[in-house]
């Protein structure tokens, strides 16, 4: 006797095959456009675009900036110890005001205790020069925060006495919104501390 019901199991077995090619079809497509989206952003974050005179548009490589990241915390760090050490009784007050741009709280607090330590007083009280000599750092950029170490030679002008000191610094730098002109490097030190301090022999 013939009833239509005869390919049922074929209709279910066409139709489990067409829900699980269904199934396969979309979980392919989603990890495709997953893993798509992935590469994209990956280029996106290694890539800068800037648009050219003609319109086109140019991309640029982070790791240009990563390169030049060397070049910027050295500069940054040359610029602070210079405002910050080269000093006398009539531009401590503008120097100063530029290094605690390009540095956090704990360049402030130093800069507190050796205003309360009348530092600053002596310069003015007996005309004092202090004049930085030579800059050395030695930086670590593996991962940010940034460390660094510096070397500060600098002379102290009593007027007919001169001399010279070796200051050794450390900290810490990290990224902030660069702004012009008070900080065009777009870096900030942190746990800033004067670690040492020696006279140094003039040399004759």
């Amino acid at each position: 006797m013939k009833t239509p019901y005869k390919n049922i199991y074929r209709v279910l077995n066409q139709n489990r095959f067409i829900v699980w090619s269904l199934v396969i079809g979309t979980t392919v497509t989603c990890i495709v456009a997953i893993l798509s989206v992935i590469k994209l952003h990956k280029e996106t974050v290694n890539n800068a675009f800037v648009v050219n005179t003609d319109g086109s548009v140019i991309p640029l490589k982070m790791i240009a900036q990563k390169e030049n990241l060397g070049v910027e915390v050295l500069s940054h760090l040359e610029l602070f110890h210079t405002h910050f050490y080269n000093i006398d009784a009539s531009n401590y007050e503008k120097n100063l005001e530029k290094a605690l741009w390009l540095g956090n709280s704990s360049v402030d607090a130093l800069y507190r205790q050796k205003k309360s330590d009348g530092v600053y007083n002596r310069l003015l009280q007996y005309s004092l020069v202090q004049k930085v000599l030579e800059i050395d750092s030695e930086i670590v950029l593996s991962h940010e925060p940034y460390t660094f170490l510096t070397k500060t030679r600098f002379e102290i002008n009593r007027g007919a006495i001169t001399d010279t000191y070796e200051l050794v610094t450390t900290g810490n730098l990290i990224h902030v919104d660069r702004n012009f002109p008070k900080n065009t490097h777009g870096l900030l030190i942190t746990n800033y501390y004067e670690k040492s301090l020696k006279k140094l022999q003039n040399e004759n």
